[in-house]
């Protein structure tokens, strides 16, 4: 399965360069975490924006390389809009986080090394010493997201023929089993959503000895739970499951109050250096979710229309190998997923069954190649 994964130079290339530009922003994100607490204390709440920034990108990037796999096994062109999507987020939290390390190593602006090196602005300071390497991320995470628009365009054309496979000519199965695919997509990102603000919470801001902490601790399995019971509701059609996963959704939006609590004047002080960053994200993971439950509405009123049997053994659909294509058509450049069958009219001249009757069936000249999707 995981040759066929990456069986077309498109799909080499687009996991490749996921692969590239994840190595390169986690080694940029270690380097500057490195450099940054040879110098301060990391466990002074004003830089713990530096592990956190740590932890947050090296999460995005090994999920971004699952997700990746993930939409070229399943052949899923939907992931793959979701992907570009979670790459420009990216894109935004790495630009962000270059103005939160700022905001949290320099003190003096103006001060270089040898008058402050730790707080100072100047030359020759920490901030300078680690600013190249905060910058080369959101660089080649945008050059890349411009290289994974240009493979996914080709992996449209490559993908576009599975889910007929699937669902067959209907038109309405293909509308219903596309909202699948998106609530589907929904709820891998809900996950990371979730686990990138609580993470971010607990390293940031949260005491161990806090009522706030345990609770914060508590919900991850209660999310991850309600999670995976949703994806499994929409995919078997468990009509109760799936209206229990719909009511904990609306339920988990209040989790977002904590976005209050990065403004307040008794709190605010707390959340100084990893503000933008949390507030961007709890934003996102809001919209999410209340995306995911919107859709989740369209997917329930989709039970029971047939569509099952297409959700549970709709991945067991490959298509034809490209060496068994070629050693019967050469190197015409056919899409991936058709493939031709050459069906001639009877022949006139001794053929059982054949009939010479102008207008008959069988008579004429012989038909060139035609289409038959399988």
């Amino acid at each position: 399965m995981g040759l066929e994964a990456l069986s077309t130079r498109a799909q080499r290339a687009f996991m490749g360069t996921v692969l590239f530009q994840a190595i390169v922003v986690i080694v940029m994100v270690a380097i500057t975490f490195t450099r940054v607490s040879e110098h301060v204390d990391l466990s002074l709440s004003r830089y713990k924006t530096i592990p956190c920034y740590l932890a947050l990108f090296i999460l995005a990037e090994i999920f971004e390389l699952f997700m990746a796999y993930d939409a070229l096994r399943l052949r899923n062109v939907i992931q793959l809009v979701g992907i570009l999507l979670f790459h420009a987020a990216l894109l935004v939290m790495a630009a962000l986080q270059v103005h939160e390390t700022h905001t949290a190593l320099v003190r003096n602006e103006s001060a270089n090394w040898t008058v402050d090196y730790i707080n100072g602005g100047g030359p020759g300071t920490l901030w300078q010493n680690v600013f190249p390497f905060l910058v080369v991320s959101p660089v080649i995470i945008g050059a890349s997201w411009a290289v994974m628009i240009f493979f996914v365009r080709e992996l449209y054309h490559e993908f576009g023929w599975a889910i007929f496979h699937i669902v067959g000519a209907n038109p309405a199965a293909k509308t219903m089993y596309q909202f699948y695919q998106v609530i589907i997509c929904l709820l891998k990102f809900d996950f990371f959503a979730f686990i990138g603000v609580t993470m971010q919470l607990l390293i940031v801001v949260l005491q161990k000895n806090t009522a706030e902490f345990g609770l914060t601790v508590a919900a991850i399995p209660i999310v991850l739970v309600l999670l995976v019971g949703a994806g499994l509701a929409v995919q078997r059609e468990i009509k109760w499951l799936m209206s229990v996963s719909l009511v904990l959704m609306l339920a988990a939006e209040s989790y977002f109050y904590k976005l209050v609590r990065f403004y307040e004047p008794a709190s605010r002080e707390q959340y100084e250096t990893v503000r933008a960053t949390l507030t961007t994200f709890t934003i996102i993971a809001f919209l999410l979710l209340f995306t995911t439950f919107a859709i989740g509405l369209r997917c329930f009123s989709d039970f029971d229309k047939g569509l099952l049997k297409s959700k549970l053994h709709g991945q067991s659909y490959r298509p034809v190998g490209q060496p068994y294509k070629s050693s019967l058509f050469g190197d015409y450049p056919f899409p991936p997923d058709v493939t031709f069958r050459r069906r001639y009219s009877s022949s006139t001249h001794g053929t059982a069954g054949a009939k010479k009757e102008d207008g008959a069936y069988g008579s004429g000249a012989p038909l060139g190649p035609r289409v038959s999707i399988e």
